[in-house]
């Protein structure tokens, strides 16, 4: 598991943070992901991050949410790293995440949309295609 957080705050952590994606079986496709993960905590000194996954790789979503809740995180973030909102981001994570409502009632849970719905992200991809 991937989970850690920055040692000189670990008392201060009051957010958890999920990076969800689909997962795969090569061991190279999640490093940036992993590069993602690791710059929110260099920049949230007060979260625990962890990435998860759908499928074909660990941990499950369940199984980071169940991390971050042993470690007394009490809200926690779900951010879809999808780039569209398709069949996984519109359905299947939606209900995992009222699983989890169910199984952690004293956690507040907040899933964001597809990341590649948000207006910077997609202003970035126009910039790299563009070579800006």
């Amino acid at each position: 598991m991937t989970l850690t957080h920055n040692e000189n705050n670990k008392n201060n952590l009051t957010k958890g943070i999920v990076l969800f994606a689909h997962g795969s079986r090569d061991p190279l496709w999640s490093r940036p992901l992993q590069a993602v993960a690791q710059k929110i905590r260099d920049d949230a000194a007060n979260a625990l991050v962890d990435c998860a996954y759908l499928e074909l790789c660990s941990p499950s979503l369940l199984e980071s949410v169940t991390t971050m809740v042993s470690a007394g995180i009490k809200s926690i973030t779900v951010v879809p790293m999808f780039l569209g909102m398709g069949k996984h981001a519109r359905e299947d994570l939606p209900l995992l995440v009222a699983e989890l409502t169910t199984t952690y009632p004293n956690t507040e849970f907040l899933l964001q949309p597809a990341v590649g719905e948000d207006e910077r992200l997609i202003q970035t991809l126009c910039d790299i295609a563009l070579q800006k």
